[in-house]
């Protein structure tokens, strides 16, 4: 989950920025580096360090140990466990038994649908809207309904208070997407407290873009991802809760983005499972899945900053989540796109390779003028936020232009 907590700072300008680790290491079998931050529940934690991408000593990342792993599960034997589960919580009454969040985007259509057509539960899907609809985004979200046949709560934050939080994310944390990855992640459990529902189902874990393969060993997610303690204070783009009303942003404003208490999550009963626990999780599958049943879409033309035309396609903030991954991290969508694509046996290490060079770091221009517009920003204010997040021990500045110093090979 997206930390609710500020790093400290240091005093004297260091030699590496946001906490990565000085020497980049990419994977010997596929092409991502150690310089992608876990999504572990430690990164709520008030310290300067993250975890990132977690390797082995012989410079195999664990995504990559975990595929070999999912190769020799006995998948008839997790659908059985998840037919359990399922046996658990199925409501005999007409009411919802399992909520699925997501966007209506090829696993979320894929997750909800297997859920109602071949194991008979009644979702009800849960949706953060997304910054501003793409055209293909939202013919995509109508399909997941009116295709697929499925319920929806659609939630949409105060645009006003979104885009100041955006602009915030941005300039403090050059991550625009750090509100609404908080409040997509917290939706679904405030969303099954209000309608009794004690299940809720989530695509993949993220063991399968890196985090530690411990994390595979369980079906749920631990609360330390969805859960608050009470009267806990946080901060939002890098401002503490209780300094957002120089914004013009109040308590009000924030219950949305606010984690349940663990105690909520107790006496609810609730419990968080993923799917790709149960069912071996392929993303190019779930595409032709969702294609099929529910009138999935992809995109017309590839995404700016990869050669995929199926993947987070719904808002046009998209391009620059990717982006400034790319400017703090050294890799991009093409990056992570290209990884994972290995690891399912679609392309080789060389193929991949090539991919990155040729579109990792691509500037998402289609949307630019609408991400500036969405916060405010002027041209100059976003390229100095960008300028000043390039951590020296990723990039260097050669005949007036940038230069990112490791690259995959």
């Amino acid at each position: 989950m997206e930390s609710l907590t500020r790093d400290t700072e240091t005093s004297t300008p260091p030699k590496v920025l946001h906490g990565l680790p000085e020497t980049v290491i990419f994977c010997k079998r596929c092409v991502m580096s150690n310089q992608r931050p876990s999504t572990s529940p430690e990164l709520r934690k008030r310290d300067s360090r993250i975890e990132t991408a977690a390797f082995g000593e012989d410079g195999i990342c664990h995504a990559c140990r975990f595929a070999e792993l999912k190769a020799t599960i006995d998948w008839q034997a997790r659908e059985e466990q998840l037919l359990r589960l399922l046996d658990r919580y199925r409501r005999s009454d007409g009411g919802y038994d399992v909520v699925v969040p997501g966007s209506g985007g090829k696993d979320s259509a894929y997750v909800s649908h297997v859920l109602r057509e071949r194991y008979g539960m009644n979702p009800l899907t849960v949706t953060w809207a997304p910054h501003i609809y793409t055209d293909i985004g939202w013919r995509n979200f109508q399909a997941w309904m009116h295709v697929g046949g499925l319920n929806n709560l659609l939630f949409t934050p105060n645009p006003r208070i979104h885009g100041v939080m955006t602009r915030l994310a941005f300039l403090n944390l050059l991550n625009p997407f750090q509100p609404f990855i908080i409040g997509q992640k917290n939706l679904a459990p405030q969303i099954a407290l209000k309608y009794g529902v004690k299940l809720i189902m989530y695509g993949e874990n993220q063991a399968e873009y890196h985090n530690k393969l411990s994390e595979t060993q369980s079906p749920l997610m631990s609360p330390d991802h969805y859960t608050g303690q009470p009267g806990q204070k946080y901060y939002f783009g890098g401002v503490h809760q209780d300094e957002l009303g120089a914004y013009g942003i109040h308590r009000p404003d924030l219950e949305p983005y606010l984690p349940i208490s663990l105690a909520e999550a107790e006496s609810g009963g609730l419990e968080l499972h993923y799917m790709s626990y149960y069912h071996r999780w392929v993303p190019q599958e779930n595409y032709y899945y969702a294609v099929e049943h529910c009138g999935f879409e992809p995109n017309p033309e590839r995404s700016e900053g990869t050669y995929s035309k199926y993947a987070s396609l719904d808002d046009r903030i998209d391009g620059f989540h990717y982006y400034t991954m790319f400017i703090k991290f050294g890799q991009g969508r093409a990056m992570n796109d290209a990884a994972h694509e290995i690891r399912d046996g679609h392309i080789t290490r060389e193929e991949a390779v090539a991919l990155v060079h040729k579109y990792d770091g691509e500037f998402p221009k289609k949307y630019f003028g609408d991400f500036l517009e969405y916060t405010g920003l002027t041209e100059d204010e976003f390229w100095q936020a960008i300028d000043r997040n390039r951590s020296p021990h990723l990039w260097a500045k050669r005949d007036g232009e940038w230069v990112l110093l490791h690259q995959v090979s």
